[in-house]
């Protein structure tokens, strides 16, 4: 505010009839929304076999193996030699360590292309029900879905479809 020119309380009073407060200039007050605290998500993580390089998740379900027992073990030796595979290539994750996640989880984390599953069945993953040793799509990731690998080791007409299936995969 500028100077005063008139001084004198009475003269003051003539001019302002009405009461005149003085205020100080403050800084114009900035409301800010609460902070929004960013939400601590546990990231998952999963002990799996190979490199994931080509982006192939094999998924298999043995409690007692690491993988399977050894006919099990040979057959999917067998299976991932006769498509060219190698462990550089694929994720080999044994669903029974980590039963919980779902599709989206396990999708999330490996981003497959391909999904060769082996005893862990649609409903376990969450999944709309499929063909056993079928080649279906969800979206765009290439999925077969067959037996327990022990089990599928002395399934004759089991290991015929599956190879039906394996030789439409685009790798």
């Amino acid at each position: 505010m500028g100077q005063q020119l008139i001084q004198h309380d009475a003269a003051l009073r003539m001019f302002f009839t009405e009461e005149i407060y003085l205020q100080q200039e403050q800084e114009p007050v900035v409301m800010q929304a609460p902070a929004v605290l960013p939400v601590s998500v546990p990231e998952i993580s999963y002990k799996f076999l190979g490199k994931n390089q080509r982006q192939i998740l094999i998924l298999v379900q043995d409690e007692n193996e690491e993988v399977s027992s050894v006919e099990g073990r040979e057959l999917l030796r067998n299976i991932v030699k006769a498509i060219q595979l190698t462990a550089n290539d694929f994720a080999l994750l044994n669903y029974s360590v980590c039963s919980t996640s779902r599709h989206e989880d396990l999708f999330t984390y490996f981003k497959p292309r391909i999904v060769l599953s082996f005893g862990v069945s649609t409903s376990l993953l969450g999944l709309p029900d499929k063909n056993s040793n079928e080649l279906v799509f969800h979206e765009q990731i290439q999925m077969i879905f067959s037996g327990n690998l022990h089990h599928l080791a002395t399934d004759l007409n089991g290991k015929k479809a599956l190879w039906g299936s394996l030789k439409k995969l685009e790798l």
